[in-house]
């Protein structure tokens, strides 16, 4: 997508936000020196960014557990929940104690994903697993499925897809729904299925949860917030209700925050997002989010194959001998014009 040309007056907006912030920048960077003159600020502890709040982000000290609103030095660029990092606590300010974060330590993996502005802005930090969270309300499909399937194998980070709202099933939706997880099964994925208000349901996952880190991503409305409350039934989430009239989920999380659970390992959850745009990517990373598709790039007879009807396609090859099925192969190539569309 080819970025539009601004006017002058754009241009001079543009501008003044920007010496706004480094302005900004430039006073917080003086502040926080007078701290360290006048011995506001403690000794150096090791903690990890729990929420991010604007220009401050809620850190957890890794020894004491004790929760801090610290503000960043300007030359740490964007922090995102689950980055670990090295602080300094500062005074309390009314009965909330505060600090300074000093360094980011280097992260393991980062989950990002495109915002309305088609800026690419990272969610998560350091995560283990992606659970996908599909639902019958609002409805699961494949391709909505393999979109973030998609976003994770390019962030190298292992999916699990977790079906919620087991209990809305019907006689008719249930083998539609049993066929689909099977699919992803065959792949490899690993599946789960629970009910959020029925906590022995919920056995399987919390056994996979503890020890690890994970972040929960899925549409708005698929039942995320619920399950937390379910898991976590001390924290207070709001859960958001489904639109009558559009079957759609209302977002309820506004920022990603993370939270312990009380056998160890970390969950984080995310915005609620109705559908994972992947227009950032290029057809070479969406082939890459294909696993079964993947070991066939690069094997066709012609270089510039369109994997459509050319002879001695490697894809159309292994399409016909069953390694590649037809329903991911459309997906694959609706995604594709997806690209090619903006």
């Amino acid at each position: 997508m080819s970025k539009r040309k601004l006017n002058k007056r754009q241009a001079w907006r543009v501008e003044k936000i920007q010496q706004e912030k480094a302005k900004r920048a430039t006073q917080k960077e003086d502040v926080i020196a007078e701290q360290l003159t006048a011995g506001e600020l403690g000794d150096e502890s090791e903690g990890q960014v729990m929420a991010h709040f604007g220009s401050q982000v809620e850190v957890e000290d890794k020894q004491s557990q004790d929760r801090y609103r610290c503000f960043l030095r300007a030359n740490l660029g964007s922090l995102v929940t689950g980055d670990r990092v090295v602080f300094r606590p500062g005074a309390d300010n009314q009965g909330v104690k505060t600090g300074v974060v000093e360094m980011v330590m280097p992260r393991t993996s980062e989950l990002s994903r495109p915002n309305p502005y088609n800026e690419i802005k990272p969610v998560a930090a350091n995560i283990d697993f992606i659970v996908l969270v599909v639902a019958p309300e609002p409805e699961a499909h494949a391709n909505l499925i393999d979109r973030y399937l998609v976003a994770a194998e390019n962030c190298e980070i292992e999916p699990i897809i977790l079906f919620n709202k087991i209990d809305l099933l019907t006689e008719e939706t249930r083998p539609r729904y049993a066929a689909l997880l099977a699919s992803y099964e065959k792949l490899g994925y690993r599946t789960l299925r629970v009910c959020s208000h029925d906590d022995s349901s919920l056995g399987e996952l919390k056994e996979f949860l503890n020890g690890r880190i994970s972040v929960f991503v899925g549409q708005s409305g698929v039942g995320k917030s619920s399950l937390i409350g379910t898991l976590l039934p001390g924290e207070e989430l709001r859960v958001g209700a489904l639109s009558e009239n559009t079957r759609k989920g209302k977002h309820t999380t506004t920022t990603a925050r993370l939270y312990h659970f009380p056998a160890g390992g970390d969950l984080i959850d995310s915005p609620g997002i109705r559908e994972f745009g992947l227009w950032h990517m290029s057809p070479e990373e969406v082939l890459y989010g294909f696993r079964e598709i993947r070991p066939e790039a690069g094997y066709c007879k012609f270089r510039d194959c369109k994997h459509e009807k050319e002879p001695g396609c490697a894809m159309l090859g292994a399409l016909k001998a069953g390694r590649i099925s037809e329903a991911r192969f459309q997906s694959y190539r609706r995604i594709l014009q997806t690209l090619t569309e903006l």
